[in-house]
């Protein structure tokens, strides 16, 4: 599995309705810094992108900040950089930032559903 490209605002809200039957992840990513760039090669080596039980979403933060605040409005959870939000049921279900984002976590808890 492939991560879906977060461009929009209106992409973000259909995959908010579309938790309601199954999960969606939202990984919030800065190209430009490290930490970011280590969690993310983190969070794709853990093999959870082959989960089929949800849809994987990254968010370029250098280019679509709205979207990001928009994901904290929804969520009320503070924006963080790097960040990793897993909704189900228009709820978060997990949430982590920096190096706390585990996939092996993600996976438990789609198993778990």
């Amino acid at each position: 599995m492939a991560w879906i490209q977060l461009t929009s605002i209106e992409q973000l809200r259909q995959a908010i309705q579309n938790s309601d039957v199954k999960p969606q992840l939202f990984f919030k990513h800065s190209a430009r810094c490290i930490i970011s760039k280590m969690a993310l090669n983190d969070f794709e080596k853990s093999g959870v992108l082959n989960s089929q039980k949800a849809d994987f979403f990254l968010l370029d933060l250098l280019s679509f900040r709205e979207i990001s605040n928009e994901i904290s409005e929804k969520t009320g959870i503070t924006h963080q950089s790097p960040q990793a939000i897993l909704l189900f049921k228009n709820s978060p279900i997990y949430s982590a930032t920096h190096e706390r984002i585990a996939g092996i976590e993600v996976q438990s808890k789609l198993d778990s559903i």
